[in-house]
């Protein structure tokens, strides 16, 4: 089962990008706009706070040279918007100007429009609508950020099962346990390190840059993140604590710290999710802690349930699922006044329903739910039954206790046939059907789980009407340029991964990344790049590229014209095996 919930999330993990949710409401200048004089800043304003980067801004002029302007600040508005200032003096003609931010729910968000200074000149954006991001970086990220939900779910569910169900056998739930508490730390810490190149849009390999971690500790996704540990270092005496526990009670005190300990967990997603951004907020972020917790308790507590129905030694009292089933009902409703009002919060009208990608997924969300719930109450059903024939049996050894067999009376009955003579049908046929029902609640409550990460990762219905009426939509960042070259020299084959961005005329910088046979990151002593023109009797350009430690890269790359530049790379993996590789690749004005 564990196998087919990660090819689930695996399935979705590469479905596309995640949709920020921080739309652009207004530029200063307009776009499109004609000035008569040049300005001396540029300003955006969003839907919401938004957090800046060392390039959120790249501002290129006519001649698609990019412009050298002040660090990105924030304008007198407030968090919510983003300002640069320019050169004193502006040539005549129109810029481009491509920006790039993090929303304050931690999902990096792109855009690019154009201004002219005097009258227009033939210079124009290359809109790109498809991601902005890395594929592999997004792809990964977005692993991870499934994979924790899943693992909070199983940590807290498991432990809060323990606490609250004592099921006669608590050691066969250790590794159930410890399972989620390994997989969240080690999710968390690769959110962590891929959180720069994310932001960035970078490839995986930026990810070893020092200036860039440093950077994510400083912004509150990092912070949270770094929370988020601390707190799973201080849970692991909590779990081991709990676990020598056997089958007695922990202390009250250690119950109090187990649930500041929960709610701290959940807190660290409300604090960088659509919780901490837009209309009111504190009561957001309260029903976002509620309904990570009912999530975490219902869903983790079914997959124990379901493994301690499976692996125990011995029946298990029926106690046992009658406080599991009060127990699911508290978090049922819990789920169901937080996700009306998170629904609320994030639609903002009837018509962004039917009108929004948000609104589709809360849709489905919805049926998922409608099924799950359909499965839990077959599951109180068949948990009502248990509770019925476990009283009726434990009565009769009761009064068997109390009145002996008369003398030379029948031989009394085994446990096995006074179960199967149990009223309305034999307690064996009742624990199978708890463990189907059980399964199938566990099965949709992946789906239910998988549904709410991708809406943690798209656009609130909100946002995205109150972004329609300021305007249409500007488009992503000028397009790059992706270029596969392969080579095979001295027994050593593989691939060198190079971007150009922004892939047109004027400055561009430079990714190189050699991957190996197996698909693995590769090392080689020596990477060159050059650039030829031929039509033009331009080059070669060198480019320059140094290690930068995981991959090969410049900022300094200048291509004057636009044409079919020919990129000859030339590949050396050691003192005396090199290849040249000569690839095309088309550079726009």
């Amino acid at each position: 089962m564990l196998l087919g919930t990660v090819l689930v999330l695996l399935l979705f993990g590469g479905a596309g990008a995640a949709s920020a949710h921080a739309a652009l409401r207004a530029t200063d200048p307009e776009d499109g706009s004609v000035l008569k004089s040049a300005p001396r800043d540029i300003t955006l304003t969003f839907t919401e706070s938004v957090g800046l980067l060392d390039d959120s801004f790249r501002v290129l002029d006519p001649d698609g040279k990019r412009l050298k302007v002040t660090d990105a600040g924030h304008g007198a508005g407030g968090s919510d918007t983003a300002r640069v200032s320019l050169p004193a003096k502006l040539a005549q003609g129109t810029y481009t100007v491509a920006w790039r931010v993090v929303s304050a729910d931690s999902h990096p968000v792109s855009g690019a429009f154009t201004f002219s200074v005097g009258k227009p000149s033939p210079a124009t954006v290359v809109m790109d609508t498809g991601p902005t991001e890395d594929p592999a970086t997004e792809s990964l990220f977005n692993m991870g950020r499934y994979l924790a939900y899943l693992a909070v779910a199983l940590l807290i569910g498991t432990a809060v099962f323990l606490l609250v169900c004592r099921p006669p056998e608590p050691s066969r739930l250790r590794r159930l346990l410890w399972a989620g508490w390994g997989t969240l730390l080690g999710s968390t810490v690769f959110l962590l390190v891929l959180r720069a190149p994310y932001e960035s849009g970078a490839g995986p390999a930026s990810a070893f840059s020092l200036k860039a971690f440093e950077r994510t500790l400083t912004t509150r996704p990092g912070e949270a993140l770094l929370v988020r540990l601390a707190l799973l270092l201080v849970g692991y005496f909590f779990v081991v604590r709990l676990l020598r526990l056997g089958e007695s009670r922990l202390p009250r005190a250690w119950q109090a710290a187990g649930g500041a300990l929960a709610m701290g967990l959940a807190l660290t997603w409300a604090a960088a999710e659509h919780a901490s951004a837009g209309i009111q907020v504190p009561v957001a972020m309260t029903s976002a802690v509620l309904h990570v917790l009912a999530m975490a308790v219902w869903l983790g507590g079914l997959a124990a349930l379901l493994t301690t129905l499976h692996r125990a030694s011995s029946q298990i009292p029926a106690a046992v699922v009658a406080r599991f089933s009060r127990l699911a009902f508290a978090s049922v409703t819990v789920l169901v006044a937080t996700g009306v009002y998170q629904s609320w919060r994030g639609l903002g009208s009837w018509d962004a329903v039917t009108g929004t990608t948000y609104g589709h997924l809360l849709v489905f969300k919805l049926l998922a739910v409608t099924l799950l719930l359909g499965a839990a109450r077959l599951s109180r059903q068949w948990t009502g039954r248990l509770v019925t024939v476990g009283a009726q049996v434990e009565s009769e050894s009761v009064v068997r206790e109390r009145v002996p067999e008369p003398v030379g009376g029948p031989p009394a009955a085994s446990d096995a046939e006074r179960e199967s003579a149990a009223p309305g049908g034999d307690s064996p046929a009742y624990r199978r059907g708890l463990r189907r029902s059980v399964l199938a609640e566990v099965a949709v409550g992946v789906v239910v789980l998988v549904l709410s990460t991708v809406l943690s990762g798209t656009l609130p219905g909100r946002a995205e009407a109150e972004a329609a009426e300021a305007g249409p939509a500007t488009g992503g960042l000028p397009a790059a340029s992706l270029t596969d070259v392969p080579f095979s020299v001295g027994g050593a084959t593989g691939r060198v991964q190079i971007t150009l961005d922004p892939g047109r005329t004027g400055d561009n910088s430079v990714q190189a990344i050699v991957y190996a046979a197996d698909g693995g990151l590769a090392t080689v002593p020596e990477l060159r790049l050059s650039f030829t023109l031929p039509a033009k009797q331009i080059g070669p350009i060198d480019a320059e590229l140094k290690d930068k430690g995981g991959y090969w890269g410049t900022n300094d790359l200048t291509l004057p014209l636009a044409g079919d530049w020919q990129m000859k790379t030339t590949i050396r993996v050691s003192d005396v095996d090199q290849v040249s590789v000569t690839k095309t690749v088309r550079i726009v004005g």
